[in-house]
């Protein structure tokens, strides 16, 4: 086994494992960040979807081996201390979006479509509904049928300049 090191959620880790441990076990088992979800395993779904360097990937198909030295951050990273006046409880503003338009049901995609509406909003995407069905493609959602989800990101895109969605 080999040590790698990396940093989740902005703190420095350290995980003593084999090389082609999935980044989703590191996660969930190792480090104790249960929020990310195993849906299929095989990379279809995205309920497993983390940010590696800014960028979405399903941490079902990523070695452990491939993120050393790399920033991965996970749903829990997301709802941190409140940073900005008028933040409440900490959370994003895209958490809060889906808060107020309903956008979770189940639970079991939506930290994947956090984390893909993440990507997308640090990319500047705006409020545009096929720009955010088009990043989100990735991630298979069973309940909601997409529509509350889309208009979470929309709603967090008009307020990513830091009011706090309401």
């Amino acid at each position: 086994m080999t040590a790698y090191r990396f940093a989740v959620n902005g703190a420095p880790v350290e995980v003593d494992v084999p090389g082609m441990r999935r980044l989703l076990d590191v996660l969930r088992e190792d480090l104790a960040l249960n929020g990310t979800k195993e849906g299929c395993g095989e990379g279809e779904c995205g309920a497993c979807t983390v940010l590696l360097d800014g960028s979405p990937v399903d941490s079902c198909l990523v070695p452990v081996c491939q993120v050393d030295g790399s920033a991965v951050l996970t749903v829990e990273g997301l709802a941190v201390a409140p940073t900005r006046p008028g933040q409440a409880d900490g959370l994003d503003e895209l958490q809060a979006a889906f808060l107020v338009t309903g956008g979770a049901q189940c639970g079991i995609c939506t930290p994947g479509m956090l984390m893909a509406g993440r990507a997308y909003l640090d990319g500047g995407g705006g409020p545009d509904h096929d720009a955010i069905r088009e990043a989100i493609a990735g991630n298979l959602c069973r309940c909601t049928g997409y529509t509350k989800i889309v208009e979470a990101i929309a709603l967090a895109a008009v307020t990513n300049d830091g009011d706090a969605v309401r």
